[in-house]
């Protein structure tokens, strides 16, 4: 029989709009837990959703209160999937990595300060860089060996969509990709359509950190996204069953998704656009 404590504890982290939370959320999680437990090599201890911040300026995104306020009540009667608030509480947008670290120095720390500061790395950078606003110094390595050993993995959840955005120019530094395959590293759902295995062949960066890339593949296919749930709400047709029944609730007791709202920050540059596109002119 498998010793349990010679499993590695993992917590699945996801990050991402959750404008609305659908079906298909939730079941990425049961999907990766039963992916890691098959393996005989994990224990899923938790997950965590993570909605991103209003400052992400996606097209159509509607109030984080409300997008929280959806994903609390999707997930109320899980016992292992819970909501955390604290990226979407943040003024500033923030990359992908600072919120992986953040969970992973909740783990470390008992009482974490709700502070972009804690969102240190795991590892001390290979090369020097300029001192920016909210990087810190890393994990001491004295503590390092231990700390790792014992506190979970945390390990970001994703569909193919967002593996697949790391080839998108100016969306994600080529630094925070290596720290999240390296440190942390993914769990990645295919959903039809997406060849993820030809992607990741095709790029040198994945390729080199394919051993820290979980693939799984969806066999019962289910094809329910935020933007065709917010389409049909525009077209007055139902979406019983593709959200669960509280968050429908909710959208109708509120009157969340219209034409109006679908607008909301056209013509807006994504955050991470254009911050990186201003870095690389600098």
């Amino acid at each position: 029989m498998e010793d349990p404590d010679k499993k590695t504890e993992v917590v699945l982290l996801a990050c991402g709009s959750f404008n609305p939370i659908t079906n298909m959320h939730l079941r990425l999680f049961e999907l990766a837990k039963d992916y890691f437990h098959e393996t005989g090599k994990y224990k899923v201890i938790k997950g965590i959703i993570s909605p991103v911040g209003d400052a992400y300026k996606k097209k159509g995104l509607i109030s984080a209160n409300h997008r929280v306020a959806m994903a609390k009540l999707a997930t109320k009667n899980s016992d292992w999937v819970e909501v955390d608030d604290w990226e979407s509480s943040q003024s500033e947008w923030l990359e992908t990595l600072k919120v992986l670290r953040y969970h992973h120095q909740k783990l470390l720390s008992p009482e974490p300060t709700n502070s972009v500061q804690n969102a240190i790395p795991l590892t001390k950078p290979r090369r020097k860089r300029k001192q920016e606003p909210n990087r810190h110094d890393p994990v001491k390595k004295k503590n390092q060996s231990t700390d790792i050993k014992s506190v979970p993995q945390v390990k970001l959840l994703c569909g193919s969509d967002m593996l697949e955005s790391f080839g998108i120019p100016n969306l994600w530094k080529v630094e925070d990709i290596t720290e999240i395959l390296e440190n942390h590293g993914l769990i990645c759902i295919s959903r039809p359509g997406h060849n993820v295995q030809k992607f990741i062949y095709e790029s040198d960066l994945l390729w080199r950190h394919k051993n820290n890339i979980h693939l799984v593949e969806e066999w019962i296919t289910n094809d329910i996204s935020s933007t065709k749930i917010r389409r049909a709400l525009r077209r007055g047709q139902s979406i019983r069953y593709l959200v669960p029944d509280e968050v429908q609730a909710y959208i109708e007791k509120n009157d969340l998704y219209s034409p109006e709202s679908e607008d909301k920050n056209a013509g807006v540059v994504l955050a991470p656009l254009q911050k990186y596109a201003s870095d690389s002119k600098n």
